[in-house]
């Protein structure tokens, strides 16, 4: 016997908004707190659930999930405001339309996806068509793949199961899930958890990382700790170089030293003299982030590996920037208004590169270097033959001490868990980590502090499903789902 628990009538529609206007605000906090650094995945569970239920019965369900949507991108992303507060004088005004902006603006594939998701019958139509917002999003015009649904279970015990179809299998999981529920009918409430304990339950047959070689490599992994406001001020950088020298030169045996994002001082052309105190230091193969000017004088954001006495022996351009961070996307609109690239320390925005790259690490063999924000970009992953591990070396004083670093952190998690691969993370001021195969962090220096972190490679996993086929399976399940639902309208379960 199935039993309906009742909700407002469609034959109400003022009753429907106003449950919406209270519901809604609600449902996208919720689901939000499943986010780094809450990580209340069961929350969000429930936040999703309630949302596709109030979506499902509103009267106007593309606006609805614009709306939670908004409140959902607000509090996951309230970070976004730490970049405007560097230079506050100059930039602090821009805090409150940027994150405006941003949610507004993401909220659009969430109301596109509810649009077309009506269509296909009830709240389990909604969470697909959702679900195909949130993967275009990941995509479409460059991509801006944080925050998604899938992203609330990095941190429970379902991160392994991201190996067989990546964020978006996982985000599936969370949503039809949800929708299910949302049909509040029992059949559907059975469906939704056994759909939400799916992942548990594939992680759970899932063999553990590897364990760690007796005689792995060990790299050293140095934080500067230098604050943004402070890290090109002429009264601190020798301050920080010295540190970082410090860091690198500390007793110990390592085979290589990893430092983060941008911390050689001086332009790499102009670096003939500190490259070999790096090489002294280190005593081993470096790689360093830098700055540099190209031979047709473009600013690039990149890393280097140095041999042994300081020279460079492989060079890496950043190919993903970070808009209005490194580059302007209407630039001239921008520039007429008096707004930069936020990062930009150099004449000009920072050009891209040329795409992904690997550099061959003495003693340990390839391994693929990811500038901050490339690590949240899965797809960048398949372009190259498989690594080692992943090197990521970013500067996350941009984003404050609070969810940014936090989330980034469980991005590199991420990362790891879908490719069968471990991450060893160098960050200006935290949080830098090394991280296994599985996502596991195995070792981590805390935000805002300096030190170095000497940790011992963790092994790889044979290459994942998800690393062969990358974001197909949940395209080619998210089509047989919109399939399904269309073919059967109208929707038994709505």
């Amino acid at each position: 016997m199935d039993w309906p628990i009742r909700m407002p009538s469609r034959q109400t529609p003022w009753r429907d908004t106003l449950v919406g206007l209270v519901l809604l605000p609600i449902a996208g906090v919720l689901a939000a707190l499943g986010q780094a650094p809450w990580s209340l995945w069961w929350v969000a569970l429930i936040g999703w659930a309630l949302g596709l239920a109030v979506i499902a019965r509103s009267p106007a369900p593309t606006l609805a999930a614009w709306a939670m949507g908004v409140v959902h991108f607000a509090v996951a992303l309230h970070w976004l405001t730490e970049p405007f507060q560097v230079d506050a004088a100059a930039t602090g005004w821009l805090a409150i339309p940027a994150i405006a902006g941003a949610a507004g603006g993401l909220s659009i594939f969430w109301a596109v996806g509810a649009f077309f998701g009506v269509r296909l019958g009830g709240p389990v139509g909604i969470a697909v068509g959702v679900a195909v917002g949130e993967l275009a999003r990941s995509w479409l015009f460059t991509g801006f793949p944080w925050a998604l649904p899938g992203h609330v279970l990095i941190d429970s015990a379902a991160l392994p199961a991201a190996s067989w179809g990546g964020a978006h299998l996982l985000g599936l999981f969370v949503l039809v899930g949800a929708g299910a529920v949302a049909t509040l009918r029992l059949t559907g409430l059975v469906c939704g958890v056994m759909l939400w304990a799916a992942p548990f339950g594939i992680a759970a047959t899932l063999p553990p990382a590897p364990h760690i070689a007796p005689d792995a490599a060990v790299i050293r992994l140095i934080q500067p700790n230098a604050p943004q406001h402070l890290k090109w001020d002429p009264d601190w950088v020798g301050i920080f170089w010295r540190r970082a020298l410090e860091l690198t030169a500390a007793e110990g045996d390592v085979d290589a030293v990893l430092w983060p994002e941008t911390t050689l001082p001086s332009l790499l052309e102009n670096s003939e003299d500190l490259r070999p105190m790096i090489a002294r230091a280190a005593t081993v193969p470096a790689i360093l982030g830098v700055q540099r000017y190209d031979d047709h004088g473009h600013p690039r954001n990149g890393a280097v590996l140095l041999d042994r006495q300081g020279d460079v022996t492989a060079l890496y351009d950043k190919h993903r920037l970070v808009p209005f961070g490194e580059y302007l996307p209407l630039p001239g609109l921008f520039r007429a208004i008096g707004i930069g690239p936020l990062a930009a320390q150099m004449a000009g925005t920072y050009a891209p590169g040329d795409g992904p790259a690997l550099f061959e690490l003495p003693g340990i063999g390839p391994v693929q270097p990811l500038i901050c924000y490339e690590a949240i970009f899965p797809q960048d992953l398949h372009r190259v033959p498989r690594p080692r591990v992943i090197l990521h070396l970013t500067n996350d004083a941009w984003f404050g001490d609070g969810a940014g670093p936090q989330q980034h952190l469980a991005l590199a998690r991420l990362r790891a868990a879908e490719h069968g691969l471990p991450v060893l993370r160098a960050a200006n001021t935290g949080i830098s980590a090394s991280i296994d195969a599985r996502g596991a962090v195995l070792a981590a220096l805390p935000l805002n502090e300096a030190g170095k972190l000497d940790v011992a490679l963790p092994s790889a996993l044979p290459s994942t499903p998800y690393a062969k086929t990358g974001d197909l399976t949940a395209l080619l399940l998210l089509l047989a789902l919109a399939t399904a639902l269309f073919a059967r309208r109208p929707s038994e379960m709505g």
